[in-house]
């Protein structure tokens, strides 16, 4: 069957979801892992995209990343960071072939009404998986640099999240309260079926939007917005 076209669309936040090979372990320790974070700070820089958060796990991760002016800088710089990755591990483990599961996949986001709740959600990953009890403590995504100290000096500020407070103090504490509030299963449900199929993240006058834009149809996933409380 031919591959559905993917949406891509430029100054709008991504949600991307990578995954190993066959589920396979991608980070076996803290050097594939810092190797991964270290280009993808060079790399978002030279193809002028921004990073608003990323979780990396064991055999997957997941990035929002804002391609900028040019849609296709996010398939560039997917292709840059899958490939030099790819290298890394198969150079330390004397091996060839592919590591990852084929192509990336990704969702457009409406940033007013979930940008937030995507960056939770792909924050909250090492949560759901049982890996900790506190986000900010897992040491692989971007949550510690936007509760406490910023451990990653290239990691973008979303607009939503600088809209948080007036001072950087503020914004930490608010979304420290933010991350800590309940996450419905449908809203995960939205936000992931959403990036599993290549869908919009986003409600029916974003949709009707993008639509008129490209010119065709595109299909929505999901049943509204999220609720601000988390419930």
């Amino acid at each position: 069957m031919p591959r559905t076209a993917r949406i891509l669309l430029p100054e709008y936040p991504h949600h991307i979801i990578q995954r190993g090979h066959n589920r396979q372990t991608v980070f076996a320790d803290g050097d594939d892992y810092r190797y991964y974070l270290d280009n993808l700070g060079e790399w978002k820089e030279r193809f002028g995209c921004k990073v608003y958060a990323f979780c990396l796990m064991t055999n997957h991760l997941h990035l929002i990343v804002e391609p900028g002016e040019d849609a296709e800088s996010l398939s560039r710089l997917m292709k840059r960071l899958a490939g030099r990755q790819t290298r890394f591990v198969n150079r330390l483990e004397g091996r060839s072939g592919t590591l990852w599961e084929g192509r990336f996949k990704s969702s457009p986001i409406e940033s007013n009404a979930y940008l937030l709740a995507c960056c939770r959600y792909v924050e909250m990953n090492p949560v759901f998986a049982g890996m900790c009890d506190d986000p900010a403590a897992y040491p692989w995504s971007s949550c510690s640099s936007k509760v406490s100290h910023k451990r990653y000096a290239w990691l973008d500020d979303d607009p939503l999240y600088l809209g948080l407070g007036a001072t950087d103090e503020g914004r930490r504490q608010n979304y420290d309260e933010f991350m800590r509030q309940s996450i419905s299963d449908e809203e995960k449900e939205v936000i992931l079926g959403a990036v599993r199929r290549g869908q919009l993240t986003g409600g029916k006058a974003f949709v009707d939007e993008i639509e008129s834009r490209l010119n065709r149809r595109v299909e929505l996933r999901g049943r509204g917005r999220p609720r601000k409380d988390g419930k």
